[in-house]
């Protein structure tokens, strides 16, 4: 009996010693597996653009080309359907970086307008870019000279459905005018919508683009043109009920016949990551971006507007910041700790 129950005890040590041996040690007590598990290695991101022929995609291949270089991490700057479309991606997965308009993330965080019905939060701000104008340009023998002066006016808002219809919408709005009732809308791109312009098929149109924009440009060069301007009180008014607002100006000379400023607003090209991106990766990627900003203006004019001081300045309250994007912001003392 003596002998069997020793057997049974020696067995139980046995066991107790196997199951202490295949159970993983406590991270908390070692702190080796949680490091590991925070500062993940990422060799490669994905990074969602625009159209290859728009701003969207040359900046990012310009910037995916320094990243890389800077960081060690390869950035694959693919073309796509732009600001709703990547976020779409980021939601599936797709990709793990992208660029949008502030008032798209802001639509899509927050399950309205654009994404009515399709909330997805799914992905973190990582930077504010450079900022996209409501440029608002009316034929000069139409006699438009401010927004209520489109009223009962032939107007294109847009592509249906468009980011750039929403914008003309809610600056509309701001001014007693329904667009559904209160214009003669016409829902046209940027190019067709100059070339109604010019063979005066419409009075007036609506683009929301980095200046100075190909379309306006090349319609300026042959029609004589008027850039209305967006009152300040309006644009208050704007920035208090949509938070994703800013005002900024066309500067005198951006088009042919420009003489002086006119004050409009404007959306921000933004760039977004997916919130399980680690954040050592968005921390170095942040970084990199704001220390190399001159190697990336010499890539792309648009690289000339980067700047960290004013980087979460047009990011929706909403919507939050990346941890690893919030760390590089508090080291330079943009953002509080």
């Amino acid at each position: 009996m003596k002998k069997t129950l020793s057997l049974v005890l020696a067995l139980l040590m046995v066991m107790a010693v196997a199951l202490t041996a295949c159970t993983p040690a406590d991270p908390a007590a070692s702190g080796a597996n949680l490091e590991n598990n925070e500062e993940k290695t990422v060799d490669k991101i994905v990074l969602a653009t625009g159209g290859p022929t728009g701003t969207y995609y040359a900046y990012g291949m310009a910037m995916g080309t320094i990243l890389a270089e800077k960081t060690g991490i390869k950035v694959d700057a693919i073309s796509t359907g732009a600001s709703k479309a990547n976020i779409q991606s980021i939601q599936l997965g797709e990709v793990d970086m992208a660029v949008v308009q502030n008032d798209v993330m802001y639509y899509a965080y927050t399950g309205t307008d654009l994404f009515t019905g399709e909330q997805t939060q799914d992905f973190q701000a990582m930077a504010i870019l450079y900022p996209e104008l409501c440029q608002i340009i009316a034929s000069k023998e139409s006699g438009i000279e401010t927004v209520a002066d489109l009223a009962g006016k032939r107007v294109s808002v847009g592509d249906a459905g468009s980011g750039v219809e929403f914008n003309a919408k809610q600056i509309l709005e701001a001014y007693g005018i329904d667009m559904d009732k209160d214009i003669q809308k016409q829902n046209l791109g940027f190019g067709p919508s100059a070339d109604a312009l010019r063979d005066g098929k419409i009075d007036a149109f609506f683009c929301v683009a980095g200046i100075p924009t190909t379309a306006i440009t090349d319609l300026a060069m042959g029609t004589d043109i008027t850039v209305v301007a967006v009152e300040d009180d309006k644009f208050a008014s704007l920035k208090e009920k949509y938070g994703f607002y800013t005002q900024q100006a066309v500067p005198a000379g951006t088009y042919n016949g420009m003489e002086e400023d006119v004050m409009t607003v404007a959306v921000m090209a933004t760039y977004i990551v997916d919130k399980d991106l680690p954040e050592k990766a968005v921390y170095d990627l942040t970084k990199a971006m704001f220390e190399n900003k001159d190697a990336i203006a010499a890539a792309h004019v648009k690289g000339a507007e980067l700047n960290a001081e004013t980087a979460i300045d047009g990011i929706p309250a909403e919507v939050p910041l990346h941890p690893g994007a919030a760390k590089h912001y508090k080291e330079i003392g943009v953002l509080a700790e």
